[in-house]
């Protein structure tokens, strides 16, 4: 089993920094997303992102950080680190307690899957696309 490479851990402490965030937000601020203007939210999906950020990032250097390479793997990690994180970072506002935190898991889990299916092959999927528009015209 070879090591991952520091090339790797930075793009997994960058994606796990944006991503939570932005499933938190999405979580949180639902059905209004009136709050997507509110520091406050703002200050919490930064924590659970960040937070998503140092889990990520210590298990890079065991084992489980080979799992950080595969697209399903990756997804379905990402999905419990976040849900952990939002967990401890503040209360859910469900009836479930954990509520709120398994939505953002999964939403931050399919944030990450759609994502690895947008840029894999340097956005080949992006270039066709942009490309048969272009030639439609």
């Amino acid at each position: 089993m070879e090591p991952v490479s520091w090339k790797l851990r930075l793009r997994v402490v960058m994606q796990r920094l944006t991503q939570p965030t932005c499933a938190c937000m999405i979580c949180m601020t639902a059905p209004t997303f009136a709050n997507l203007v509110s520091l406050a939210h703002w200050k919490i999906a930064l924590q659970t992102g960040i937070g998503t950020g140092i889990l990520a990032l210590v298990l890079t250097f065991t084992p489980i950080g080979q799992m950080f390479g595969e697209k399903y793997r990756n997804a379905l990690l990402m999905g419990i680190l976040t849900a952990l994180a939002d967990a401890w970072t503040h209360p859910g506002r469900f009836a479930f307690d954990l509520g709120e935190a398994l939505l953002t898991g999964l939403v931050s889990g399919l944030l990450v899957l759609a994502a690895s299916f947008v840029i894999e092959d340097r956005a080949r999927r992006v270039r066709d696309a942009w490309a048969w528009m272009r030639k439609t015209r």
